[in-house]
């Protein structure tokens, strides 16, 4: 298609507004319907934000629903290396197919027709990065395949929203976080209790001095490995079934037969692909109570007191349940176990404060009416983790949940997994340079070797 220089339209808007309007790029309806044109309140498809989907099983699924939530987003495309098939929550059935006809369905109800095909449907995540007519991407795969497509999608310039944990080293999340602020995209962390009321409530009281001074924060999260994908009982060695690209969902990972037990949900039961529950909720809780803390730019100096248990398993190999402590230079103490109250309790001389997803409490329960003044903290207001991605995407502001934020508060769940596998006692942590110090066998395990031919 050639295109009129004096045409006002750039050939991004061109391609977009012909994606948008389930055409393809190739060419343009002889009847523009009224909603393509913006009328009727609603926000014309060349005014969208495009979005491309990498990673269509078990959040990404769930996620595309919230984004087909905001009329100012159009999903053109996804990605994943799955075409249809089951292992997903509860045994579920994921993959591109059924995420494409969820999109596809959506748009059709808006169409007098019934009928949407504008939708792309991809194995490889570079085929989404490649596209001029995209604005923004998602990345919810494994844990194991984040760092490269954020990485190379912050370097094609697409704004990105990236599941948690955000990384499966400090070495990718450094790497991932370098990127984002190298090329100036826009990045949120899915890390989506920090556009909960009630998190947000708790923190500033704790920021604002409401318990007195802060000593002990305790982060309770779930203990065990749960056979969410109810494959459980399939652990051996399979054929790979027709339509999933598994030597592509393994990535940089090391080489390993496939079984169904390994892939999709219950990848976060296997160290090669993730870091089980202390990583799989170190994005939620932590992150909040280093929110809480003021230490969202930071961390502690050193891990402590690790001690996890690892029931004998022929695949599964993560920590079920597990303690250990991370200690800031001012003296505080964050607890992060399996055996604490769910949620995260900010706990200081004149009282504590507590929070989980959708509730919180504190003690003495006059706490809970105080009132933070103007000149205050007041910390950031999101109350839709998603539309606070689109709101930054379209004004270039910074959301709720940053990748260096989210970066720093992995890390301390990357070094509580570090000291539980080699059972430290302590590991001395440098927050300004991210070194292990005096500990080599620990400090390796702060990156891992990616398998040929991929690299970061």
């Amino acid at each position: 298609m050639s295109v009129d220089p004096e045409c006002k339209l750039n050939r991004r808007q061109l391609l977009k507004t012909a994606t948008v309007a389930g055409l393809g790029a190739v060419g343009f309806p002889t009847v523009v319907p009224a909603a393509a044109l913006g009328r009727d309140g609603k926000v014309a498809p060349s005014n969208r934000v495009t979005v491309g989907i990498i990673g269509t099983g078990n959040q990404g699924l769930n996620d595309i629903r919230s984004f087909l939530g905001d009329d100012r987003v159009q999903i053109v495309a996804v990605c994943d290396v799955n075409k249809e098939g089951p292992g997903y929550w509860n045994g579920g059935v994921a993959g591109r197919e059924p995420a494409r006809r969820l999109v596809e369905g959506h748009y059709a109800k808006q169409k007098e027709m019934g009928a949407y095909k504008g939708c792309d449907a991809y194995t490889d995540f570079r085929d989404i990065l490649s596209r001029k007519d995209i604005d923004a991407v998602e990345v919810a795969t494994p844990d194991h395949w984040h760092a490269i497509p954020v990485v190379l999608a912050a370097k094609a310039g697409k704004d990105i929203y990236c599941q948690k944990p955000l990384s499966l080293t400090v070495a990718e999340g450094r790497a991932m976080s370098n990127a984002v602020k190298k090329h100036k995209v826009v990045f949120q962390t899915g890390s989506q209790q920090r556009s909960d009321r009630n998190f947000r409530r708790a923190c500033e009281l704790v920021r604002n001095g409401r318990i007195g001074k802060l000593h002990t924060v305790r982060c309770g999260l779930p203990g065990g490995r749960p056979d969410f994908g109810k494959t459980g009982d399939r652990k051996a060695p399979e054929p790979v079934p027709e339509g999933f690209d598994y030597a592509m969902w393994l990535g940089p990972a090391p080489d390993a037969p496939y079984a169904p037990a390994r892939c999709h949900v219950n990848f976060r039961w296997i160290y090669d692909y993730s870091g089980g529950q202390v990583t799989d909720w170190g994005g939620h809780h932590p992150d909040c109570a280093q929110w809480g803390m003021g230490t969202d730019y930071t961390g502690p100096v050193e891990i402590r007191a690790a001690k996890a248990s690892f029931p004998p398993d022929p695949l599964w190999n993560t920590a079920t349940d597990y303690y250990f402590e991370a200690i800031y230079p001012d003296g505080v103490k964050l607890i992060i176990s399996s055996k604490e109250k769910g949620g995260v309790t900010w706990e200081g001389s004149e009282g504590s404060v507590w929070a989980d997803r959708g509730r919180h409490d504190a003690n003495p329960k006059s706490i809970l009416t105080s009132e933070i003044g103007p000149n205050e903290i007041h910390l950031y207001e999101s109350n839709d983790h998603f539309r606070n991605f689109i709101d930054c995407v379209l004004s270039r502001k910074e959301p709720v949940a940053p990748v260096e934020v989210a970066h720093r508060s992995i890390t301390i769940c990357h070094l509580g997994n570090i000291a539980l596998r080699l059972g430290r006692e302590s590991l001395k942590w440098d927050p300004e340079k991210e070194k292990i110090r005096d500990d080599s066998e620990a400090a390796k395990m702060l990156s891992r070797p990616y398998r040929s031919p991929w690299k970061l």
